[in-house]
């Protein structure tokens, strides 16, 4: 078969080359891919919302399957499109991506399902969410309603930090239409988990657990970005909890959808707070996260080009997904700068420099004659897997170490709570 991959990021290197695994795969095409993509498939230059240029290659190339990598494309109908044209396609159609799309539109699935999560407001004016804010207090959440890369959201630990929050993205638009609806938030304490499923719209085939660190510092100080790091499987949940949060949101948000009428087929990405009251919902998303990609798809032994068109067809249940022992980790090497302005163009070192059980996985690269560049905020996610925790990781950050590119930053604390905890039982 042959494959096109949409997107330009982290997640579609990995997915490509997870793909590239399967006897069943002929060729990847990726697009518009980037200078990791350029060296395991073929990149074509076409832009993620450019639906009639992509349905016609893959006409022309006699491309088998889509597979959508990133979220904007999902809620901009990119599945109905060709759908519509009778192209094979993996991702919810725009309907079902609102849950991702809109915050304010799952936190009301949610309640209409019984689903645990936070108790919230929505707002459109400002004065109206300063005013709630300042009767909850602090600590309170402030959101963005729509996409905003994964930075959209603050965890305010004062009312001052909860009104510029507000101030920000409703009065200065700094998301722009993404902030024009505003999701106010208990904060719920615990620990944060994420849990991928495969979904045909009946039939749930939960991933295993990751943990993505998301501030930029360690030690989970300074701002949000779109993740620094994972690792997977999170020794310190148990599959009973997985479990629970399978049977007790991840299947009744399916089943409801389905019985709404807007069946959900991809991947659900359901990010968990495990507080004292159990599994609660923070976010749900339409697609593979990035980076916890990259560490689950390592994992995986059954071959994802079978769940992939299972997955379409609405036959998961006839699938068994099945992984392989052992963890990963992935830390990700970000552009000075980063989650803020960034500068471009800088010559990567040290990419060939790996070892046998570590892949380099390309985020915000470019390949240009005078070697691979960096072309965004999160350049790279380095990847290892081994027979636990503490061996994944040590091998992850001897690659970290001898790559190099100006002003790199990355943290140096990815998986290291969870690995004393593997250690201690």
């Amino acid at each position: 078969m042959n494959i096109l991959v949409i997107g330009g990021g982290g997640r579609e290197h990995t997915i490509a080359w997870k793909l590239l695994q399967s006897p069943k795969v002929k060729k990847v095409y990726c697009a518009p891919g980037n200078g990791g993509t350029a060296q395991i498939a073929q990149n074509v230059p076409i832009g993620v919302f450019d639906f009639a240029a992509l349905a016609q290659f893959v006409k022309d190339e006699g491309i088998d399957l889509t597979v959508v990598g990133p979220e904007d494309p999902l809620l901009e109908g990119i599945v109905d499109f060709f759908e519509e044209r009778n192209l094979p396609i993996f991702g919810p159609n725009g309907k079902a991506a609102m849950i991702e799309g809109s915050k304010s539109f799952a936190k009301k699935l949610m309640m209409r399902y019984n689903i645990p999560t936070s108790a919230y407001e929505s707002f459109l004016d400002y004065e109206s969410a300063v005013a709630y804010v300042r009767e909850q207090g602090a600590p309170i959440v402030v959101k963005a309603d729509g996409l905003a890369a994964g930075k959209g959201v603050v965890v305010a630990e004062t009312l001052e930090e909860a009104e510029e929050a507000l101030r920000q993205i409703m009065e200065e638009n700094v998301f722009g239409e993404a902030g024009t609806r505003v999701v106010v938030e208990e904060c719920m304490r615990g620990e944060e988990l994420s849990l991928l499923s495969f979904v045909d719209g009946a039939t749930v085939k939960p991933m295993i657990t990751s943990q993505d660190h998301k501030r930029i510092f360690n030690d989970d100080r300074g701002p949000n970005t779109g993740g620094m790091g994972t690792y997977a499987p999170v020794p310190q949940m148990s599959d009973e909890l997985v479990e629970q949060i399978v049977e007790t949101i991840v299947k009744p948000m399916a089943e409801g959808m389905a019985k709404d009428g807007i069946p959900f087929k991809g991947i659900l990405y359901t990010g968990l707070m495990i507080t004292e009251q159990g599994p609660k919902v923070v976010e749900f998303n339409a697609r593979f996260g990035d980076p916890e990609t990259q560490v689950i798809l390592p994992l995986l032994e059954t071959d994802l080009l079978d769940i992939f068109v299972a997955t379409i067809k609405g036959e998961l249940d006839a699938v068994d997904v099945k992984w392989k022992k052992g963890s990963a980790v992935c830390v990700v090497m970000a552009a000075p700068g980063y989650p803020g302005e960034y500068p471009k163009g800088q010559v990567i070192q040290g990419l060939e420099r790996t070892g046998a059980d570590v892949t380099v996985f390309h985020a915000g690269t470019k390949a240009t004659d005078g070697g691979i560049v960096t072309s965004g905020g999160r350049v790279l996610g380095v990847t290892a897997t081994g027979e636990d925790l503490a061996k994944a990781r040590e091998a992850a950050y001897q690659t970290v170490q001898a790559i190099s590119f100006e002003g790199a930053q990355y943290r140096t604390d990815i998986a290291a709570k969870a690995m004393r905890h593997q250690q201690s039982k």
